[in-house]
């Protein structure tokens, strides 16, 4: 069964960065001083070699595999410490000779997110519906597991999130308004 070139090539992409975020996080976990983020980390690499290895068992033998379902770890609004609390100044380091746990959450932080957004972009060149579904898991796997990352980041005050005063939030917010019952079809614009 023949691929694409778009698919083929957004395929070699992804597999590329889905080894290069295993070596990474390999690495970051070996440097972890929190038990709880190496486990996180841990978890996160098990999770790639699964879909890294779904996908080049299914180039190699076009034969679907059952796919991962991705790990939806849910989260509270009350959960989420919003506002500043006094950051603190940062600038990047250099002649860096290894990474605190602040640093290495940040970095598995980000990789998550570029992760997601290419594997997106990935599915929506993939005519193949196997490889496309693969591509739109990974995705969604990638976006929980950022998620899971700002939440730990978050709690350790590591992510703090902005936030507008109530009234600025609802008076953005509540310009949008529901579509009422007697919105009808859309008229042609040519008849």
């Amino acid at each position: 069964m023949p691929y694409g070139a778009h698919e083929a090539m957004e395929t070699h992409e992804i597999l590329n960065e889905t080894r290069s975020q295993i070596e990474h996080f390999s690495f970051y976990a070996r440097q972890c001083q929190d038990q709880s983020l190496r486990q996180m980390i841990e978890r996160h690499i098990q999770s790639a070699v699964a879909a890294y290895n779904e996908m080049v068992n299914y180039t190699h033998t076009y034969k679907a595999a059952t796919p991962h379902q991705p790990d939806m770890r849910l989260a509270q609004p009350q959960q989420i410490a919003y506002g500043l609390r006094q950051p603190a100044p940062v600038s990047p380091q250099t002649g860096v000779t290894s990474f605190n746990d602040q640093q290495i959450a940040g970095a598995v932080l980000s990789a998550h997110k570029n992760s997601a957004r290419n594997h997106m972009q990935a599915a929506l060149e993939c005519a193949d519906p196997n490889l496309r579904q693969m591509m739109v898991n990974g995705a969604v796997t990638c976006a929980q597991q950022a998620y899971e990352t700002f939440l730990f980041m978050n709690q350790k005050g590591w992510y703090q999130v902005p936030t507008l005063l109530d009234k600025t939030a609802q008076t953005l917010l509540h310009t949008y308004q529901p579509i009422g019952q007697q919105a009808g079809p859309v008229q042609p614009a040519y008849q």
